[in-house]
């Protein structure tokens, strides 16, 4: 698996977890994975796979409620990763 597909594979929980959560249980969610406990957003794969989809799940959900679509927040999202990446 390439790390250009791995973050790919990841948006269909993003998304579901940005429309299922708001911001606060995200990082509620995102304090219990740290302290190794189980959380109720998701479980899937290592801590730092967790952090990284339930970090996205809370970015999105923010822009959501600055009145962007879900849509507009993961296009945002992907182009701020992009930028990180050196991929503009």
């Amino acid at each position: 698996m390439s790390q250009q597909t791995q973050p790919s594979m990841h948006l269909t929980e993003v998304r579901d977890l940005a429309k299922q959560f708001d911001t606060n249980e995200i990082a509620q969610c995102m304090e219990l994975a740290l302290q190794n406990k189980q959380n109720p957003c998701y479980t899937t794969g290592k801590l730092e796979e967790v952090m990284n989809v339930l970090a996205k799940a809370s970015f999105v959900k923010a822009q959501t409620q600055l009145g962007r679509s879900i849509a507009e927040a993961m296009r945002e999202l992907g182009k701020r990763v992009r930028s990180l990446q050196g991929e503009v």
